[in-house]
């Protein structure tokens, strides 16, 4: 199948108030954060029109730039509602939105104060991370070889362009080994998360996830562990060892764009997909589907 490139598409995308062409949504190639990664972003879901938890997202995407030393110049209602906006001019139903702010090109240097902060929106369709049938097997996953670094070393909290160095070529590593995905683990050598979602534990009907205090607390992980405790699953969020993973009885992933995707195998450990994770995917997707309030 051809690739379809993302510069070169039909619709808009919103770009600093303005619904740009999207062809014409450009920046140049002295812009600050392509050369010192100063830059944030979020990735949200639309089912049926509707952007799912869309007001965490922004306010995530504020606190996320703050982070990295500047503020986005626009409110969170000014920003949620752009969101909708570019999905209805994009007519999207099912699919994906990625807003993006960034450092401009005013200075190039490691110091960048005076640098103009940017915003864009985009939107495009996107039904599934997985196909249905590959994500109910269970994916096939291997260990990667870099791990997620100190919250001493960086600024782990934030969705920032540069913390996701170290995703793709563990993505790549793992897709070129015939995987699926690659799970990190921390500096301490702990449980982290896969390349771009949280990971779940199953050991005798209670849920283990790793404690968040070195990569992001994901906004779907928070809506799963609110599901399973609807469900009476008993949730403990702490430090994971990887040979903890010979005492899981099920695995799955969580993520805005993996939503809830059950894991067969890690390296040498395998893993069904069972009763819990197939109740979880179901109440994730009738979650999701929710009419707007």
């Amino acid at each position: 199948m051809a690739l379809i490139p993302f510069d070169d598409r039909d619709g808009v995308i919103w770009y600093d108030a303005v619904m740009c062409p999207w062809r014409d949504a450009k920046i140049h190639v002295l812009t600050h954060a392509l050369h010192y990664a100063s830059a944030v972003f979020e990735g949200e879901r639309v089912y049926g029109g509707n952007i799912f938890k869309l007001t965490p997202h922004t306010e995530r995407l504020i606190a996320s730039g703050r982070m990295l030393g500047f503020e986005i110049p626009y409110t969170v209602p000014v920003i949620d509602q752009a969101c909708r906006d570019v999905v209805r001019a994009n007519q999207i139903g099912d699919g994906y939105v990625r807003p993006i702010a960034w450092r401009g090109a005013e200075m190039m240097g490691v110091s960048a104060q005076q640098s103009k902060i940017h915003l864009a929106i985009a939107t495009w369709p996107w039904p599934s991370y997985f196909t249905p049938e590959a994500r109910m097997r269970g994916i096939r996953m291997q260990f990667a070889e870099w791990r997620r670094p100190s919250p001493a070393t960086a600024p782990c909290k934030s969705k920032a362009v540069g913390l996701y160095m170290i995703c793709t070529l563990s993505k790549h590593a793992a897709e070129k080994a015939g995987f699926d995905d690659a799970l990190m683990l921390d500096w301490r050598g702990q449980v982290a998360e896969a390349t771009g979602a949280n990971i779940f534990l199953a050991m005798g009907g209670t849920l283990h996830t790793p404690a968040p205090d070195c990569f992001l607390d994901g906004i779907t992980r928070r809506t799963v562990i609110d599901l399973a405790r609807r469900r009476g699953i008993t949730v403990v969020e702490r430090a994971i060892m990887p040979e903890e993973l010979a005492k899981a009885d099920e695995v799955f992933l969580t993520g805005t764009a993996a939503e809830v995707t059950p894991v067969r195998e890690i390296g040498p450990y395998n893993f069904q997909v069972g009763a819990i994770s197939r109740q979880l995917v179901a109440d994730y997707e009738a979650e999701v589907r929710k009419p707007a309030a």
